[in-house]
């Protein structure tokens, strides 16, 4: 499997930027352009030797392309693995071209192997409800369920900001103000179960369209980085996206991540952003972060309907 080369991703994002401008509520919470940057830049050494893809180009440009994540067993650090043991199918088509979805469902059964295969359509995605089908594929209980892993995309638009308040002794910065060390610490404090290290940051950083001034932190009294967020600014849709977001779980409840969010809606107004885009669990059952983000004035894009074609009914 050939490494899905930084040249590529740049095509997949131009695709997004499109796809964004045009047609945003077709857009994958997966296949947008920070989510592009930030799960290339993160997982690229550890999960790139198990990634497939193609693009499908016109004129040099892509108007379609697959991102297949294959089977995979790798140790943590503390001994447990991260693991899976599906494959998944990442996929975006211009909103001229659904009838793409066909070529790149023909390909994902030739590089899946013998195992279930998985991919998302969008709720407001009507051409790809009615192409998946006869591929093969339905909608999984399990995973699109009251309880189930699916997710909600949801969007702001910029205007009527509250200003954010900070508990007392708190002070935002930035990870242009803070170690490299740091800045990844504050990740895996939020994320207890990341492996996120400092060489997959330092991809990150590299990655566009990342700007250090708007990786935002939230510095405790004590030193601690209480808060963390990237923000992803994409100029030309001006439409900037959260991914991600995350509070050390002993400053959760203290409006640390509801100032954090407003002070970075401020941050990427004036950087020229109209429209704040974030993802999250949609299921009743997770109800904490798609509350929060209502909160902040966030409302519901669309959402995924997880689609699934067991290995053995393809036999």
């Amino acid at each position: 499997m050939e490494r899905l080369a930084a040249k590529d991703l740049r095509l997949m994002q131009e695709l997004a930027q499109q796809v964004t401008a045009l047609r945003p509520d077709l857009l994958n919470a997966d296949a947008t352009v920070g989510e592009l940057a930030w799960v290339w830049g993160k997982d690229f050494d550890a999960l790139g030797p198990f990634w497939s893809h193609r693009l499908w180009l016109v004129d040099g440009k892509a108007a379609a392309w697959g991102w297949v994540h294959h089977p995979y067993r790798i140790p943590r650090e503390d001994g447990t693995f991260r693991e899976t043991a599906t494959v998944n199918l990442i996929w975006q088509t211009h909103p001229d071209q659904p009838q793409l979805l066909h070529d790149i469902l023909d390909w994902y059964d030739e590089v899946a192997g013998d195992v279930d295969q998985s991919l998302t359509i969008q709720s407001a995605d009507i051409a790809a409800q009615a192409i998946v089908p006869g591929h093969g594929y339905v909608f999984d209980a399990e995973a699109g369920a009251d309880n189930g892993s699916w997710v909600q995309f949801n969007r702001r638009a910029l205007l009527d900001l509250p200003d954010p308040e900070l508990p007392a002794g708190f002070r935002f910065v930035t990870a242009e103000d803070v170690s490299s060390a740091d800045a990844v610490k504050a990740h895996r404090d939020a994320w207890q179960s990341s492996s996120f290290g400092e060489t997959a940051f330092e991809r990150v950083r590299h990655t566009w369209p990342y700007r250090g001034d708007l990786h935002l932190l939230v510095e405790a009294p004590d030193g601690r980085l209480a808060a963390t967020a990237i923000i992803w600014l994409d100029e030309a849709t001006q439409t900037a996206e959260f991914e991600p977001v995350g509070t050390h779980r002993d400053f959760r409840r203290r409006g640390v991540g509801t100032a954090l969010q407003l002070h970075g809606m401020h941050l990427a107004k004036t950087a020229g952003a109209r429209h704040m885009l974030v993802a999250c669990l949609g299921a009743p059952a997770h109800a904490a972060a798609r509350n929060m983000y209502y909160g902040v004035g966030f409302r519901a894009l669309t959402r995924d309907l997880p689609q699934i074609k067991v290995a053995r009914q393809r036999a």
